[in-house]
């Protein structure tokens, strides 16, 4: 990435102040929600409203210009009427502004006029020296900035960028995944992508320090050839997941009016992203439980898991994983043995998957048993259940665990916790665990999200997870890369 849009894209996602253009006291109004939502959010930069008749809004003094501003300006976000952006956009270029988020729509999605004022708009732009966000988009989230133009609370912090072509889809899906626990250090509603491209985001990504795996919801593509050129670099140092839509031939006309994209072949698509190692999402919403899995946890060697669970579990997950491709070789006997002196004597001889037949058993037993599991050389991976917690009996059990007079029950738990959540990093090989009722406060939860393991409430989910650790390993030692 040039040294000259890195600076216009730190503009956008870590300004000191900003310039809201259009901004509003009326309620229901953009000029109004983006005033409200850094406002609301936590925003610690300065926030200038622009507005040609107010004198203050929502508490702060308005300026009828961006000329009559008392300071420099890192960002403006623009929501005035369409025909007016181009103008608008010369006024930020003689303020010396280097970013810019245009909300603002009906530009090229709409047709022929529209599509001439986009091209006036961003060619003012670039022969200004301004980088732009949109237009027709929502806005953007930066943990880095503090900064939401496009939520109305502030999300968890997190390592998942999320690049987004669709906007309110794109929010609606980044508030659940918030709200289901997963951190983002980016949103990005790209819009029409008239100026900045999926791929520039791509570049910035892969050196932002507060991201670790990237995930796109796309709709088609400006640049076929530029985004996979840009996604085969960008892969090597980061771990990409796409959620293609637009496959059918309504969803294409949809697309092509949402947001000005020609969606494309999807065969082609596909077959490109197997060649270059981007990871697919067969549903929208699989692309977090994937990006989870990938946030710190080391990568398999192989595709060869093991399952410990009850019954059911082990069948269902033997079967999501059979489906994805991954294998659950049968233990050697040796191993067998040792591991079925563990279970009840009801329990079924231990195979893979391991069967605990629903029996009473310790958080030190399954954490024993895991590390068997690990470290035999044709074994990559383990999928289980979340370690048995003291609070499992007792829902209105309150642990500290800095209390030197625990019950020894619940210090042998907690030192089994420990242990469990030590072994990815011990051997060097993934462990996902399952649980299907969260349990508000669980020691044990604590215990493995402090270790980097993640908790899935499906089978299916943990299967999802560990296939694409096993297939972004498969990437970078295809690259030549270390699987850290």
């Amino acid at each position: 990435m040039d040294l000259a849009t890195k600076q216009s894209m730190d503009a956008i996602f870590r300004p000191r102040a900003i310039a809201v253009i259009g901004a509003s006291n009326t309620i229901g109004k953009w000029g109004h929600r983006l005033m409200q939502r850094p406002l609301n959010t936590g925003y610690p930069g300065t926030i200038y409203p622009i507005n040609t008749k107010q004198v203050e809004i929502l508490g702060l003094k308005a300026y009828p210009d961006l000329a009559a501003v008392p300071g420099p300006i890192d960002m403006a976000v623009i929501s005035t009427p369409t025909p007016t952006v181009p103008q608008v956009l010369r006024e930020c270029v003689a303020q010396g502004i280097k970013g810019a988020v245009v909300i603002t729509a009906g530009f090229a999605e709409t047709g022929e006029a529209g599509a001439k004022l986009q091209a006036e708009m961003t060619a003012v732009a670039r022969e200004g020296g301004i980088r732009l966000v949109g237009p027709n988009c929502m806005g953007i989230w930066s943990a880095a900035g503090g900064l939401s133009l496009c939520f109305p609370t502030r999300p968890k912090s997190g390592p998942i960028a999320f690049v987004s072509q669709s906007g309110t889809f794109g929010v609606s899906m980044a508030q659940v995944a918030s709200v289901q626990g997963y951190g983002l250090s980016k949103f990005i509603s790209i819009g029409n992508q008239a100026d900045l491209e999926v791929s520039d985001y791509l570049d910035y990504l892969a050196e932002d320090d507060d991201t670790r795996v990237i995930v796109l919801y796309l709709e088609g593509l400006k640049d076929g050839a530029r985004f996979f050129e840009t996604a085969r670099r960008v892969v090597r140092q980061k771990p990409i997941i796409v959620y293609k839509a637009g496959r059918s031939n309504a969803a294409q006309r949809a697309a092509m009016s949402h947001t000005a994209s020609v969606a494309g072949s999807s065969v082609v698509f596909d077959s490109m992203c197997r060649q270059i190692g981007l990871l697919q999402a067969s549903e929208s919403f699989h692309l977090f439980e994937m990006a989870q899995a990938l946030m710190g946890l080391p990568l398999p060697p192989g595709n060869r898991v093991a399952i410990l669970g009850s019954g059911g579990q082990g069948v269902v997950g033997t079967d999501a994983c059979s489906a994805l491709g991954i294998e659950l070789p049968e233990l050697d006997a040796q191993t067998a043995a040792r591991i079925s002196a563990l279970l009840p004597d009801h329990a079924p001889a231990a195979r893979n998957p391991v069967d605990f037949a629903g029996s009473s058993r310790t958080a030190m037993q399954e954490a024993e048993i895991i590390e068997m599991f690990l470290k035999l050389d044709y074994i990559d991976g383990v999928i289980s259940n979340v370690p048995v917690s003291p609070q499992l009996w007792d829902p209105n059990l309150r642990i500290d665990r800095n209390a030197t007079d625990q019950p020894k029950p619940v210090q042998i738990a907690i030192e089994g916790g420990q242990r469990y959540a030590a072994l990815p990093r011990k051997y060097n090989k993934p462990v996902v665990c399952l649980r299907f009722v969260p349990l508000e406060n669980d020691i044990m939860e604590q215990i493995l999200n402090e270790g980097g393991i993640p908790i899935y409430s499906t089978p299916e989910q943990c299967a999802r997870a560990m296939y694409a650790l096993v297939q972004y390993g498969k990437v970078r030692r295809r690259n030549g890369c270390a699987t850290r």
